[in-house]
């Protein structure tokens, strides 16, 4: 499977076109989650948008716990708006099945994709290689013009 790594999201879209049936309402709830969801994955090396009663979500959580990585779970089914979640997270990657698993801000897949990184050896570099950048921004001085 090709790993492929998401363009920033676009605030716009069929949801944001000029008379279509959705409220404007609805419109600005979308880019509100679209941000919520981007920020997630620009801010942790895992995210793991899943369910608390998905079998195949536990599997993937289990996964990183026993290889002692850190992840956020953002369990959908938690959330008012977790369809609205679920919705964004098709537009951005094809799918609307949970899990939807995003290490250093590429989309990986499934839980079963996931488990076949690992047992190509694949999984944990992608990992290192997140924690890695980020130890290297934290070390970085800051400057100002």
């Amino acid at each position: 499977m090709a790993l492929r790594r998401l363009p920033r999201l676009r605030v716009t879209g069929p949801w944001l076109r000029m008379g279509n049936s959705t409220s404007a309402t609805t419109n600005l709830s979308n880019v509100a989650t679209a941000n919520q969801i981007q920020e997630a994955i620009l801010d942790n090396c895992v995210v793991i948008f899943s369910k608390t009663t998905c079998s195949y979500c536990n599997m993937a959580k289990k996964l990183f716990r026993d290889m002692n990585v850190n992840y956020k779970a953002i369990e959908l089914d938690t959330y008012e708006n977790g369809k609205q979640f679920q919705d964004v997270l098709h537009r951005m990657t094809g799918g609307r099945t949970v899990p939807r698993i995003f290490i250093n801000g590429t989309f990986v897949g499934g839980a079963t994709d996931t488990q076949r990184l690992h047992q190509e050896g694949k999984l944990l570099p992608l990992v290192s290689q997140c924690q890695v950048q980020r130890s290297r921004n934290l070390e970085q001085p800051c400057s100002f013009p």
